[in-house]
């Protein structure tokens, strides 16, 4: 079986990128669309490094851009493949600066294959990995299947998150979900965590899921399918350049993984971390050099207060664990 990883990356300081995101972004909401969702962390050469040293195993690296790559990237790499958004996203969608765009039409992406890992360029392998960390060896997708309801906050993608659970629960409800896959929902790995499957169970509606944060292991016959029945809702967000709160998200396919029957495989909920960071690093920087956990989130946001001192604290970790290039650079 051969597993793809896909990553998508933005470079904030392109010109031209600039000008056609400032000639859209006057129509919508900053509150989905702050700095803080497309500026740089100058790291993800540590992200290829991390796949090279961790993850030798990978069949194909999707890389996913605007169009503009970054100046130290290796495209002769054999794993490699960099892919602009007009190869795989319908012309009348573009250009897009929506993330939900870029990423629910990962599936038209020519050669990707069935078994693929979706990462952003702030989630990071963090330690060894195996393929059977992400698929079983039947190729079902590995990820936890926790219910948590959702309770919508300010400035948050908890609405775009609700507009998923709302297409879910039009095809699914809790208790055929559960009898379908009652061992999946009440295993040892979830730990603690079983006590929220515990508490959903008077309700037949499905109240939301527990969401981890790190990269998603899909198969892409079943991004096919729900474009298939939810054509609509997904091109309707498709035609927002930016984020909006009446948008849909990758994550509804991962939902209806959830809900199928052999759909996933339950992994331990302690594979990965995702860290909101504010202006303490300490946790992360901890984490990435005693190797806590396999796969790390490091999602920023607007509540950090000094920038260049938190990206050069986290940086300069990933420097002390990944000193040496890989051959996805020059």
């Amino acid at each position: 079986m051969n597993i793809d990883f896909v990553v998508t990356w933005v470079n904030e300081n392109d010109s031209k990128w600039l000008g056609r995101k400032k000639k859209y972004n006057k129509d919508y909401s900053l509150r989905l669309n702050d700095e803080s969702r497309f500026r740089d962390w100058d790291n993800f050469k540590f992200w290829f490094r991390s796949v090279e040293r961790y993850a030798p195993w990978v069949h194909k690296v999707f890389l996913i851009t605007e169009g503009h790559l970054p100046e130290w990237l290796n495209i002769n790499n054999n794993k490699l493949i960099c892919i602009k958004h007009a190869d795989y996203i319908n012309n009348e969608y573009l250009p897009t600066f929506n993330s939900n765009v870029i990423e629910l039409n990962v599936n038209n992406i020519k050669n990707l294959g069935e078994h693929f890992v979706l990462f952003n360029d702030d989630t990071f392998l963090n330690k060894p990995v195996k393929p059977t960390d992400f698929f079983s060896i039947d190729g079902v997708p590995k990820d936890t299947g926790i219910f948590s309801p959702i309770v919508p906050r300010k400035n948050s993608i908890d609405h775009i998150v609700l507009n998923n659970i709302e297409i879910i629960n039009s095809h699914f409800n809790s208790r055929d979900v559960l009898r379908k896959n009652f061992r999946k929902y009440f295993n040892l790995k979830y730990s603690k965590y079983n006590i929220k499957n515990i508490i959903i169970l008077p309700w037949k509606r499905i109240l939301g899921f527990f969401d981890t944060h790190i990269p998603v292991s899909y198969n892409k016959s079943s991004f096919n399918h729900v474009w298939k029945l939810e054509n609509k809702a997904l091109a309707d967000t498709c035609r927002n350049k930016f984020r909006t709160d009446q948008d849909v998200s990758h994550w509804l396919i991962r939902y209806w993984q959830l809900c199928t029957k052999n759909g996933f495989v339950p992994r331990k909920v302690s594979f990965g971390k995702c860290y909101n960071v504010i202006d303490d690093t300490s946790q992360v920087t901890r984490d990435i050099l005693d190797l806590r956990h396999s796969v790390i989130c490091i999602n920023d946001n607007e509540k950090i207060t000094n920038f260049p001192k938190v990206k050069s604290e986290i940086n300069a970790a990933f420097e002390n664990k990944f000193n040496r290039k890989s051959t996805y650079e020059i």
